[in-house]
Parts: structure tokens; sequence; C-alpha cells
């Protein structure tokens, strides 16, 4: 019985993964959203908080850093209701469909180089790009579900929209991916691509350049490895419902779209699992393309001390960091897309290109004898 018990090193990383990547990374990126969005619309956004407790203590966080906190007060002590002709099972069902699966996709993540003999990944899976991209389809039927339960039409067609998007753009995603595996074959010790996301970022830490994006230092192979990653971070913003692609939440249509009939703490859950998803999609573009843990100069793949570990996953963490203040960016630069125009623009331009960037690195790879 005590074998089917985690070690203490397993425990302390599955404490870190959920406490930083999930519940510690989406609070901040609430604060960051909500004071960048500010900047650009030219006001003046959350600066301070008053909490009562807070202030007996000796003062208000700055810059508006207990907003996070004073939004979940207020959503735990809001009315909670249920639609009288709800499918209840369904109802609450929804939320947590959304929110779980990212969250089980971290597990799979290298969020850091290795500490001694203990791998900074919670799951060390040979298939772990396939079981990220599993658990996160997953996450549409929480919004079909809810859309669905709540007897609403608004609600029905946001949920509708949902799916519909996630088939569209996932075909896209998943060919991006593809090409993000077929550059690593050749960057490591044997000729052979991988689905194991840490042996992706070891092999992204050979060659020249040393970057998957860059064709995994096959400098013929860098445009390709580019719009691989153009094209993931497109399909990546359609499969977060990030604007310009939040068609399944437009509230100049459908009010609040599939969240319509959420009130309280499961309204709470529902964005919270977007601010997931948006992390463990920026996980895996940082995973597949930039290197994951690794910066040269900075992380020494051969050091497996502890100061070491903890500087790649700071390394890691501003990546993603990085990649997350550009979802805001894009919300506040780019206008909301017609519905036709986002069909379109998934089947009529990023699928064809997806499929053509894969068979381009395939030719390329086999006539130009890619390293």
């Amino acid at each position: 019985m005590a074998n089917f018990l985690p070690s203490l090193p397993d425990v302390l990383k599955i404490a870190f993964c959920i406490g930083f990547f999930v519940l510690g990374i989406t609070p901040l990126l609430v604060i960051i959203e909500r004071r960048l969005s500010a900047f650009m619309q030219g006001r003046v956004g959350p600066n301070r908080v008053n909490i009562p407790w807070l202030q007996r203590m000796g003062g208000v966080l700055p810059g508006g850093l207990g907003q996070p906190l004073a939004d979940v007060i207020k959503l735990l002590f809001k009315e909670d209701f249920l639609p009288a002709s709800a499918d209840k099972a369904l109802y609450y069902a929804g939320p947590v469909l959304v929110l779980v699966p990212p969250a089980l996709g971290m597990i799979v993540i290298p969020w850091g180089n290795r500490i001694g003999n203990e791998h900074l990944q919670v799951a060390d899976l040979s298939v772990g790009v396939l079981f990220a991209m599993s658990v996160l389809s997953v996450a549409v039927y929480g919004l079909a579900f809810g859309g669905w339960a709540s007897n609403n039409k608004f609600s029905l067609m946001g949920g509708l929209r949902a799916s519909a998007q996630l088939v569209s753009y996932e075909l896209a995603l998943g060919l991006s991916i593809i090409a993000a595996i077929m550059l690593t074959a050749g960057a490591g010790p044997d000729a052979l691509g991988t689905v194991d996301p840490r042996e992706i970022v070891q092999r992204q830490t050979h060659g020249i350049l040393s970057w998957n994006v860059f064709g995994g230092g096959d400098l013929k192979m860098a445009p390709f490895g580019l719009l691989a990653f153009v094209l993931f971070f497109i399909a990546a913003l359609a499969e977060n419902n990030r604007v310009p692609f939040d068609l399944p939440e437009c509230e100049a249509e459908l009010v609040g779209g599939y969240h319509t009939e959420y009130s309280g703490i499961k309204f709470s859950v529902f964005m919270m699992g977007e601010y997931v998803g948006m992390i463990l999609m920026s996980s895996l573009m940082v995973t597949f393309f930039l290197g994951g843990w690794y910066f040269p100069g900075v992380t020494d793949p051969a050091d497996h001390s502890v100061l070491a570990g903890l500087l790649s996953v700071a390394v890691f963490v501003t990546k993603i960091m990085t990649i997350l203040v550009f979802y805001v960016v894009i919300r506040w630069t780019l206008p909301r897309f017609k519905y036709n125009q986002l069909m379109n623009l998934g089947w009529k331009r990023l699928v064809p290109l997806a499929l053509a960037n894969v068979l381009a690195i395939a030719a390329v790879g086999v006539l130009g004898g890619a390293k």
C-alpha cells in the first residue's frame, strides 16, 4: 500500500505546480490585465484596495495588489442562484470541467531543470504532449454543458459557438504541434521526433541557436519554426476564447454567453478556468518553441544544483509571463471578429497554412538533409 503513496518530493512538486502556476499566477494575471488594460485606455484602474482587516495590520497593498483578494471576497458573498429550469448536474459540472482539465495539463510541463535526481515536473510522461492536448480539449465540454444546462438561448448559443470554434482551431493547433515535433527530430542524440515535453526542451539545448523556433540550430528550418509558433499563438487565442476570438461570450450579442446564468463563486471558476487555460497554452508555447526553462548563457543543462534549478524556474516563469502580457495587449488592440470571419480564418487560412508548413518541413528535411 505504501508504494502507491507519493514521495515527499512528488508532494512538493504537486503543491508548487498547483499553488504557484494555478493559484499563484492567476490572481497576479488578473491584476496585470486590469492595470495594463487601464493604461492602454488612458485611465487609472485599480490602484488601491481598502480591506479593513488589512488596514488594521498596517496599511493597504500598493498598486492595487489587493484587488484579486477583494474580488474573491465579493464573489464568495454574492448571491448564488440556480435557474429554475436548469439541469442541475450539468449546471454544476460546467465550471469544474472548464477549470480542472487545464490544471491537469500543467502536470506534464517541465517548468525547470533537474535538481539532483528530481525533475521539476509532476508527471514525466513519454506522451506528455498528447496528454496535455487531450485534457485541454475536454474543457469545451464545460462551456457546452454550462450553455445547455442553463436553459437560456443566449447561453446555449455561446456553448455552440465554443464547440464550433474548438473544432475549427484545434486542427491548426495540432498541426503546429506536429511541426514543432518534426523540428526536434535530429536536434538530439537520435533522428526521431518526440512527444515527451522534457525531451523536447532538452533537445532545444543543442544546436547553433539552441531554439526550436529557429529549427533547433538549423538555420534553413527557422522560417518554418517561426510560422508554426505564430499559428500556435493565434489558435491558442481562439482556444482560450480571448479577443479577437471571444465569440462564445460576446456581450454585444449574447449578454454573457455560456456563463450568463452563473454568478458568485461558479462564475469565478469559469473565469479562473480561462486564465489557467491561458497559462497552460503559454507553457506549451514556451516548451515547444522557446526553449522551455533553458536560456543561453543563463541556465546550464548540466548544472543540477538547487540554485541552478531555481534560476531555470525563474527563466520559465519569465517566458510565460511575457506571452501572457501579449494576451492582454492583443485584447485591447484588435477588434472582435464577426463569426463568419472567425470561421473563414480558421478553415480557409490557418488550417491550409499549417498543413503547408508541415509539408514544407518534411520536404526541406528530406531534400536538404536537415540536421
